[in-house]
């Protein structure tokens, strides 16, 4: 979903046609994938989930408590676009890397974690008639999330343990380094 996302994701794009706006979350255990890639940033290796369809985007770190120091998730996209992702239901600190597609660095932000819901925010509805669960959102607590830019067109975007950035000393247009053509063919 190219939209929002965190944690979360929101941008003026279809999740796989399927959330116009759509907002992606970044801190879940249960977006657990069995694939993972390397990713080199300002010299350091990562080993990142890949998240490169609708529902494990959406998801993404959601209701995480832990991300490894060389973890975290990285968003896999068939097109690139300007988007925006939210903590959504994230209890811990993120640092979110928007990329492009030859793999520079269109911006970064250090996310922070949004007050708990509120018993109203629970209620969750479906976005259009008969949307899968995974896509029931509670407008009024989709409202109130910090959106997070990637300023510019973006195709990736990695998610790593907040406060890595302090020890990246990442600059707008820095190459991230890992194997581009191999997630293009990923991304659902």
């Amino acid at each position: 979903m190219q939209g929002i996302r965190s944690g979360a994701v929101v941008a003026g794009v279809l999740v796989g046609g399927v959330l116009a706006a759509s907002i992606m979350s970044g801190c879940d255990d249960k977006s657990k994938s069995d694939t993972h890639a390397k990713v080199t940033i300002a010299g350091r290796t990562f080993n990142l989930e890949i998240a490169s369809d609708d529902q494990t985007r959406f998801r993404g770190l959601s209701e995480r408590t832990k991300i490894d120091a060389d973890g975290g998730m990285i968003f896999v996209f068939k097109k690139p676009s300007e988007m925006e992702f939210v903590m959504r239901d994230c209890p811990i600190p993120i640092d979110i890397i928007f990329v492009d597609g030859s793999g520079r660095v269109t911006a970064f932000h250090k996310m922070t974690p949004e007050p708990p819901r509120t018993e109203a925010e629970k209620q969750l509805s479906p976005p259009f008639k008969d949307a899968p669960k995974w896509t029931w959102t509670n407008p009024a607590y989709e409202a109130r999330l910090k959106r997070y830019s990637s300023k510019f067109a973006a195709q990736y975007v990695i998610e790593l343990a907040g406060n890595t950035l302090d020890s990246l000393k990442l600059k707008e247009s820095d190459q991230v380094v890992f194997d581009r053509a191999a997630m293009k063919k990923l991304a659902k």
